[in-house]
């Protein structure tokens, strides 16, 4: 602006020493011109707000959310034209059929009168889990000549999380030497007082909270309850989710089927009311989200949309984790975190098996959900079952012959390894177990 200013001015001095009137009026109308264009320009953006509404922020897969943004000029002029775009995620977009589906238009062009109002509606298909940001609205607004535009990021996002799809499961089987459900233990290291094995003499000694006192009042003399050991059993869902490990040529189908043969297998569990637990080595998605305010003079659209979206990437290693339970939100907590888990390119699974195998509880038979069975996961998987745990893998392989030569290494240290081919087989990986339990 400042170099047509000086322009203009040189050009008017020289009109006037040269007495050319006509042409010096021409310039300083041209001024004139680039100067209301500025001032409304700058005026209509700032009487622009927006708002957003959505219908839901959790939902499930094959699920419909509607969008409305509101769109509102605060001043006392009207605003010629008005483009509005309301952003979404391109990897959201991006795939044939995307993971949402979109009905509807998010961008539109409008007038708006003095203190008018207008809005802009779409609905979203939620085809594939995951945590998107819906938002913000960028606002573009400028002079009728085109000469000054400018841009406003509004309406702050709404963040949509959608659960992964659940197959229900005829049962629970990786074949663990303990199974689901209170087992008996054949060393008596703790006694659980719910229940009762038998009566005894009392023995000197021996707690007044033992004491059988119908017993001792129907013989005469004191005894005491015998109680028997039980532990409680489960599963801790141990989910290789490293970017290498996967082959992208299988991407993103093979990922996605491990998420949702995790969920499938933790609502199992948790409708039996054992313990579950989710330890993965995933990105989570939420950490990805961009804390700078929005309060710019954006100059370009690509800046505006650049300044507004989530960050590309997430450079946290730590782990995810949610402790292995009993619980009503146990299942919820699981679900959210499969919901929002990304690939990563930070800690393998020999790494996670390190950080976090002081966490696993002992009584709950460890799952690992691993795309390929290398040399590092054999070393990792045979460490647990070394320090005493009682793991299973399930294999996230479509082909039968790898499946059968990869699953060999893991048979010989005692692991039992299970083929995850399809979401159709998820069912046939948990079935025998229940069927057992239920007779």
């Amino acid at each position: 602006m400042l170099h047509w200013i000086f322009i203009a001015a040189i050009v008017l001095a020289i009109s006037l020493a040269s007495g050319l009137t006509f042409l010096a009026y021409a310039f300083e109308a041209v001024l004139l011109l680039l100067l209301a264009s500025r001032v409304l320009a700058r005026q209509w953006i700032t009487s622009l707000t927006a708002e957003r509404e959505t219908s839901r922020v959790v939902a499930d897969v094959g699920d419909t959310v509607s969008v409305v943004i509101r769109i509102r000029n605060r001043g006392m002029l009207p605003i010629p034209w008005c483009l509005v775009e309301d952003l979404l995620p391109r990897g959201a977009l991006m795939f044939d059929p995307p993971n949402l589906g979109q009905k509807g238009r998010r961008t539109k062009l409008l007038m708006l009168a003095p203190r008018g109002t207008t809005e802009l509606r779409y609905e979203l298909q939620c085809n594939t889990r995951g945590y998107y940001q819906l938002g913000p609205t960028v606002l573009e607004t400028g002079d009728l000549f085109g000469l000054h535009r400018r841009y406003r990021v509004a309406a702050a996002p709404h963040f949509l999380m959608v659960y992964p799809k659940v197959v229900p499961l005829l049962g629970y089987d990786v074949r663990s030497r303990r199974p689901l459900g209170d087992v008996r233990l054949t060393h008596r290291l703790f006694e659980d007082p719910t229940r009762i094995a038998g009566v005894r003499p009392y023995v000197a000694g021996d707690s007044i909270r033992r004491v059988h006192w119908q017993a001792s009042a129907r013989t005469g003399e004191l005894h005491s309850k015998v109680y028997e050991p039980s532990a409680i059993a489960g599963l801790t869902l141990l989910l290789d989710f490293h970017q290498l490990s996967h082959d992208p040529r299988h991407e993103p189908f093979r990922s996605e089927l491990a998420v949702t043969a995790a969920a499938s297998l933790s609502q199992a569990v948790y409708e039996m009311g054992q313990q579950v637990g989710l330890v993965t080595n995933g990105r989570d998605a939420a950490d990805r989200i961009r804390l700078q305010g929005w309060g710019f003079d954006m100059r370009t659209r690509d800046a505006a949309r650049k300044a507004a979206e989530m960050l590309p990437e997430s450079h946290r290693l730590q782990p995810l984790s949610v402790p292995t339970r009993v619980g009503a939100d146990q299942l919820l907590r699981i679900l959210a975190t499969l919901a929002r888990l990304e690939l990563t390119d930070g800690l393998t699974l020999p790494q996670l098996v390190v950080e976090c195998m002081h966490r696993l509880p002992r009584n709950a038979t460890v799952v690992a959900i691993i795309p390929a069975v290398t040399d590092e996961a054999i070393v990792a998987l045979t460490m647990l079952k070394r320090q005493g745990f009682v793991v299973a893998a399930v294999v996230n392989m479509f082909d039968d012959y790898d499946f059968a030569q990869a699953s060999g290494p893991l048979l010989a240290v005692g692991i039992d390894t299970y083929q995850l081919k399809d979401e159709a087989g998820i069912a046939s990986v948990v079935a025998p177990l229940v069927h057992s339990a239920a007779a």
